[in-house]
Formats: C-alpha cells, structure tokens, sequence
C-alpha cells in the first residue's frame, strides 16, 4: 500500500460499516484494545480499514467518526510523514515482513509520541512474519506503552501463533455483501453489468475485482481461472496451463490453484468426496496451502519447476475422468 499521496479523509469501505461503528464506540468509550487484529479476506479491505482506523486515532480532531482530514495531524498521515505512525509491510519484492523491521518498531514503540497522544503501528499482512519476527513483537504485545496501538492485518489466521492471537483482541470481518459491492464497483466500471462480471469472475473479492477493471487484465485471469478445470479434462497439457501462469508471480499462482482446488471441492457429490480421488483432491488442496504459507514465509521456490511439478500431479491424480465422468462432464461445458 502506498502511503505518500492519501486523500485528506479515509473512511472506511461501505460493507465495513458496522465494523467501524463498533471501533468508534470502543475509542469513545475508552475501550480500544491496544493490539487488534483484523481477520478478513485477500482483496476485501482488510488493510482499508487499518487505515482508516490508523488516521482516526492520530486526528487531532475527529468529526463523525472520521480523521477530520484539515489538522496538521491528517496532512502528515495523508503524506506519509507523521513521526507516531508506522505502516509496515514487505519492502521491495519481498513478500515477507523480515525480523529487522519488527525490531524497529519496537524501537518505536518504546518512544513516547512526537506529534500528539498516540502512535500507531501496522503490520500488513502480519501472516506474512516468520517466527523470529512474530516472537520479537511479542514484547510491544506484552508491555504495551501508553497510548500505543499496533493493529495487525491478517488473511490466514492459521499462520499467526497462538502466542500472537491470545495477546490481541480479534475482529473477524465477513464476506463483503455484494450489493454493497456492486454499488461501489459501478463507481470504477460505470456499467452494472461489468461490475457483476467483474465480481464473480473475482468470487466476490471487490478490490480483486477493482484491480481486474483498472488493469484491463479481466481476460487473462479468467483464462487462468478455468486453466485448472481445462486441464482435467483434457483441454489443456501440463505444459499449457502452465503457460497460463508465465507472467504471475509464485504466490499469486498458488492462490488461483488453491482456488481452483476448492471450486472443484466444492461441485463435487458426497459419494465423490469420499472417494480416493476425492480425498486426493483434499490431499492437493492441503499441499498447496502449506506451499502457500512456505512462500509467505520466505520461501522462494522456482515458479516454472513448482508450477510444472504441482499441475502435474493435479493431471495426474485428479485427470483424465479420476473424479467421474459427470463431475468432468459439468465442468468441462465451462471451460
């Protein structure tokens, strides 16, 4: 996320409001927990919300619920430059927030405030650490300083540590309403229709399906998208689906196969799911999950080779009418 250039308010996105109305009434009341983590889904907000939640708590002077975006306050969050705030995240190509920089928050988080009574800070995504980094922030969750709020962004809760997870109070964020969703996506596509396209293409992720307009890249992703299921029956060769995924990074390609795994987790019957294929699919959907949390972690696995070896086994073990002919037959009308 970039932070140089913000606009004077950030309120937090429409199908957040009963989340942020619940925050207000905690800051009001005096009952802000110090540590929060934010548990909600890749691409539905998640780290809108810390922000806008950050910006309130530096305003000088709140209005409505919001950063009044006019004090000196709002103007240095707005340009990056407020001395109580920090945002931290994975630097450059990096994918993980590395021990050094949580060190260096609690640096910052043993100081008292510059610019006014509190300071925040932000890890996004926290899933993200490994575990030296998270036990280094252990002692910021332990002996909070006065004042001082650190706001954690979590997509895979099953990656943060117990530990982590006991110190904080936590706020699980649904599955963004797709009404509100759609009224906030026409702003970007202008066409109702586009934005229904758009939002199922990204299963009802609305700052996927925003990324999807504004790059133009709805075609490719839907190519992608079905590239699983177009290799089980027999549409596409290994070495072609894997075509597919020549211009996606490591991790974005694990997210669209684990995807792929559920929606086809999802179609099948009970009998199928019980069923040697079925629990391999299972078995897949497990493996490309904890590949999911390797690469998150640092792990930094050749995209071609992992590609190659993981749509291979799903050919070879899933393929070729393994999960019955039906099953294939259904899909294979979508693809």
């Amino acid at each position: 996320m970039d932070l140089s250039d913000l606009p004077a308010v950030t309120p937090p996105l429409p199908w957040q409001a009963s989340e942020w109305r619940n925050l207000n009434t905690q800051l009001t009341d005096g009952q802000l927990p110090h540590a929060l983590l934010l548990d909600g889904g890749q691409y539905s907000g998640t780290s809108q919300l810390a922000l806008s939640l950050s910006r309130l708590l530096l305003c000088a002077r709140a209005e409505g619920g919001l950063n009044c975006g006019r004090c000196h306050a709002c103007e240095l969050s707005a340009g990056g430059s407020h001395g109580d705030f920090r945002w931290v995240q994975p630097e450059g190509k990096s994918r993980v927030i590395k021990i050094d920089q949580v060190r260096e928050l609690v640096r910052f988080s043993s100081m008292t405030a510059g610019f006014g009574v509190r300071k925040v800070m932000v890890l996004a995504p926290a899933d993200s650490m490994n575990v030296n980094a998270f036990n280094a922030l252990l002692k910021p969750l332990e002996e909070p300083a006065s004042g001082t709020y650190i706001i954690l962004v979590c997509h895979r809760m099953g990656s943060v540590p117990a530990t982590i997870r006991s110190r904080c109070q936590i706020l699980r964020l649904p599955v963004p309403d797709a009404e509100q969703c759609l009224h906030w996506l026409d702003k970007t596509t202008g066409d109702r229709r586009e934005s229904e396209k758009l939002l199922s293409l990204a299963e009802g992720r609305p700052l996927l399906a925003q990324q999807l307009s504004d790059t133009d890249g709805a075609a490719a992703f839907a190519a992608r998208n079905f590239g699983l299921q177009a290799l089980l029956v027999g549409k596409l060769t290994v070495p072609q689906a894997v075509a597919l995924w020549a211009d996606a990074d490591t991790a974005a390609f694990l997210d669209e196969i684990a995807a792929g795994l559920q929606r086809l987790l999802a179609g099948l019957s009970i009998k199928q799911l019980s069923s040697k294929q079925g629990r391999a699919a299972f078995g897949l959907s497990d493996e490309v999950t904890r590949l999911q949390r390797a690469v998150s972690a640092g792990a930094n696995p050749n995209k071609q080779l992992l590609a190659d070896a993981l749509l291979s086994k799903c050919n070879r073990e899933l393929g070729a009418g393994m999960l019955n002919d039906n099953i294939l037959a259904n899909i294979g009308d979508d693809v």
